[in-house]
């Protein structure tokens, strides 16, 4: 009896409804597996450690097969040598306590269940800037929607008497990339980035910046602190570094295999049934023309010997660092099917005797194939429950489609990835205006005064345009809202959503913070680019009526009329009328 298994082992950690995975341990198995009913979820505090190709067979069914099992070695021989490799190479052998404890387990057949361990759960929501007039508003708003917050600042003292003691704040300066230690970052799925280089009147502002905050009535401006190249590039360029991997890409991440200019190789390494005193055989090579277009690619191989049952086999990849997939929703793998199906079974512990997570997918003989294992569709095995069989399914059911022989897949590629539809992980609030300083034929005296002062003001608009690009270009899935004026007027007005850097006039900071909010939950907002402002002119105050204030706005039918590349940088080139 054969079960084809790949496996993977990654650090203790734990799947969760909210999106942390450390894998410990990954196989494939080849049954025919019935469908079952997908978890809650239960995978999302994960990271990733080893892939694992595994073959077993039910202990407490031993006693009845034992002569063939002891025939068929007796008759090969058992290599101890490979037995001791195969251990020594898996981070060595389990206690002898654990190992009696196992066999005795498995020898007096199915314990009573055990719960499964309870799944952290995480989703935090950063906030950089979150002192400032949009960032704090941010934080008070994702506080009241009940949503996990982490605030990025340079000021604790500051934080705290702004927004209250019991905020998870994070201390750090974007301008400088060692104190944004990954470790601060754990958990984080999700970026509003509010952070801006501080501008002020030259006369001097009051304590709280009330002349600058106001928005409307012009003062001489003047950069105070940090200049735009420190915090609008320099600054965002740490940033981005400091969340990529725990945010995720659009693209996913490659944790094995070839794709166009990428590859990772990995040690792979065979768990056979030679650790039960099995003498079956197993491979992992690299084929350098073996893939769909000609390319390399991975192949798993049973070398096939005379026996009547195979026990296990594994093929197990070992990570001194455990691989951090909490972005990411599942895996999807490239394969060249042979008509088998397999079981990927997950681990999250490097414990002997521990609790795998365990999916099914089936191959096309002979066809290049993609395959997506979402991580919520992993369902508990433990011990006796639920274990991976080869002639069997899960707890001793039958594989119609079993057969015996050797196997062989090729694997090209594992890749985590973001299922659809992916909405933004990171939301930044740039400024209108980004694209004008250096627009063919503009009219500046037409142009709010950051975009006449922007040399004075060292190249601020320039710097901020510069920051966007590196969002852009990160891969991360993003929103870019460029506010015109900012003022402390109430949210409420009616607005108007615009592309291509245009549009001049103002809108309320409390707004600017809802729309942040809406996009991260909204695909219709993802890897857009946009100008934002109220139909209120500048002349003309905007006041609410407390007893009455307006409904809430449904912002995705504003981020429905958005398309994408639309960036105003186009402009550049060809002169746009304003």
């Amino acid at each position: 009896m054969e079960c084809h298994c790949l496996s993977t082992l990654t650090n203790p950690s734990s799947f969760s409804s909210s999106r942390i995975l450390n894998f410990q341990s990954v196989s494939f198995v080849g049954s025919n597996l019935p469908s079952s009913p997908p978890l809650p979820n239960p995978f999302l505090h994960r990271k990733f450690q080893p892939f694992v190709y595994q073959k077993k067979l039910s202990f407490h069914s031993l006693s009845t097969r034992r002569g063939l099992i002891l025939s068929e070695i007796g008759r090969q021989g058992w290599d101890v040598g490979r037995f001791l490799k195969t251990l020594y190479f898996f981070n060595g052998p389990p206690s002898p306590a654990k190992f009696f404890e196992f066999l005795i387990e498995k020898l007096s057949g199915p314990s009573p269940s055990e719960a499964v361990k309870a799944m952290e759960t995480s989703g935090i929501i950063l906030v950089a800037g979150a002192t400032g007039g949009v960032g704090r508003r941010v934080v008070d708003l994702l506080r009241k929607k009940g949503l996990p917050v982490r605030v990025l600042v340079r000021n604790e003292e500051k934080a705290r008497r702004m927004l209250g003691p019991d905020v998870g704040l994070i201390v750090g300066d974007i301008t400088k990339a060692s104190t944004l230690i990954p470790e601060y970052f754990k958990g984080v799925r999700m970026v509003i980035n509010a952070v801006s280089v501080i501008v002020g009147p030259k006369e001097g502002d009051t304590p709280d910046r009330a002349k600058y905050s106001q928005g409307i009535k012009f003062f001489e401006p003047e950069i105070k602190g940090d200049s735009p190249e420190m915090v609008e590039f320099i600054g965002m360029k740490n940033l981005i570094n400091a969340v990529k991997e725990t945010v995720g890409l659009r693209s996913g991440k490659l944790v094995f295999g070839f794709e166009d200019n990428l590859s990772r190789e990995l040690p792979w390494g065979a768990l056979d049934d030679v650790v039960m005193g099995g003498v079956s055989e197993s491979t992992f090579q690299i084929d350098p023309n073996g893939g769909e277009n000609g390319g390399p690619t991975g192949i798993f191989r049973d070398i096939q010997r005379e026996l009547w049952v195979k026990i296990s086999l594994n093929f197990l990849q070992n990570f001194s660092t455990p691989e951090d997939l909490s972005a990411y929703d599942g895996l999807e793998l490239r394969v060249k099917g042979d008509g088998r199906r397999y079981k990927l079974i997950i681990r999250t512990s490097r414990d002997w005797d521990t609790v795998g997570y365990t999916t099914g997918f089936d191959t096309v003989k002979d066809q290049w194939q993609s395959i997506r294992l979402p991580f919520s569709s992993l369902r508990p095995i433990f011990r006796a429950r639920t274990l991976m069989f080869s002639k069997f399914e899960y707890d001793g059911k039958l594989n119609p489609t079993f057969a015996e022989g050797p196997f062989q897949l090729p694997v090209s590629s594992i890749r985590a990835y973001i299922k659809e539809p992916i909405t933004p992980r990171f939301v930044h609030v740039s400024s209108a205006g980004v694209t004008r300083p250096d627009r063919p034929g503009l009219d500046l005296s037409k142009q709010p005064p950051a975009v006449r002062l922007n040399k004075e003001l060292g190249f601020i608009l320039t710097y901020k345009l510069k920051g966007e690009d590196l969002i852009r270009e990160s891969g991360i899935p993003y929103t870019i809202v460029r506010p015109c004026a900012l003022t402390e007027e109430p949210a409420g007005a009616d607005l108007i959503f615009d592309q291509g850097d245009n549009i001049t006039g103002k809108i309320s900071r409390e707004e600017v913070a809802r729309i942040c909010i809406a996009a991260l939950e909204s695909p219709y907002a993802c890897d857009k680019t946009f100008e934002v402002k109220s139909v209120i002119p500048f002349s003309e105050p905007y006041t609410v009526d407390p007893e009455s204030p307006p409904p809430e706005k449904d912002y995705n039918v504003y981020f429905k009329t958005l398309k994408d590349g639309i960036t105003g940088k186009e402009s550049l080139e060809t002169p746009v009328p304003v």
